[in-house]
């Protein structure tokens, strides 16, 4: 659904997100936002993780996950937890971070957000990446909408690699030469191919998330760590 708004008057601006988001069941687009607007939106919303922003120069869609969408995000992120801790490398884990970047006028809010390779730049709990590198990795879950609108911002703010999740499968998405390719490896952790997460994830239909991440550990022991890559 797309709706064109009006130009809200300053007071308002505070009241946007609360008026729309009460009433969203998955997303809704508006057209014709400001980036003063978003921000206001953003401050507005506050750490209400039930709601994701995605701004690309005066477009804003409003996405509200779904309890299903969460519970594949979260085992996601646990797999890549894993995956870190086994490898002995470094994570810094930041979540839905607003990544936005005012002189372009994009920003979007992955489902989660690691850094890996650059783990070691960022200090403390917040960043900017105005100043510091892009995460390393993003992950986005698809079910009730699609992501092709954040993916066009991460390319612009220059995430190197995203999962995404879609209808039981995950691509892992590159970024080479300005655009997204899908790729059958992992760049970061390259023994782990988008199919091999799916075949996690399918799991979840009957196990529990603490039953999956033993599977990966179990993998890594058995399989990985018997490989040359």
């Amino acid at each position: 659904m797309t709706i064109a708004l009006e130009a809200y008057p300053n007071e308002q601006i505070g009241n946007i997100a609360t008026d729309i988001t009460s009433n969203i069941i998955a997303n809704v687009v508006l057209s014709n936002i400001s980036w003063q607007t978003y921000q206001a939106m953003l401050t507005d919303i506050g750490d209400r993780s039930s709601v994701r922003l995605v701004y690309d120069q005066g477009v804003l869609e409003i996405r509200m996950p779904s309890d299903f969408h969460e519970a594949i995000n979260r085992l996601l992120a646990r797999i890549v937890g894993v995956l870190a801790e086994e490898l002995d490398l470094p994570l810094k884990e930041f979540g839905s971070v607003t990544l936005n970047r005012s002189d372009i006028k994009k920003g979007a809010e992955p489902d989660s957000s690691f850094y890996i390779q650059n783990a070691d730049r960022i200090s403390g709990n917040r960043i900017d990446i105005s100043v510091d590198p892009p995460p390393d990795l993003i992950i986005e879950v698809d079910i009730t909408n699609s992501s092709e609108r954040s993916l066009a911002v991460y390319q612009q703010l220059g995430i190197p690699e995203i999962w995404r999740y879609t209808k039981d499968n995950v691509k892992i998405l590159q970024l080479r030469d300005g655009d997204y390719l899908e790729c059958e490896f992992s760049a970061i952790f390259v023994m782990i191919s988008g199919e091999i997460l799916g075949n996690f994830l399918q799991i979840s239909s009957t196990e529990n998330s603490t039953s999956i991440v033993r599977a990966v550990r179990k993998w890594m022991a058995e399989t990985y760590m018997n490989r040359d890559f």
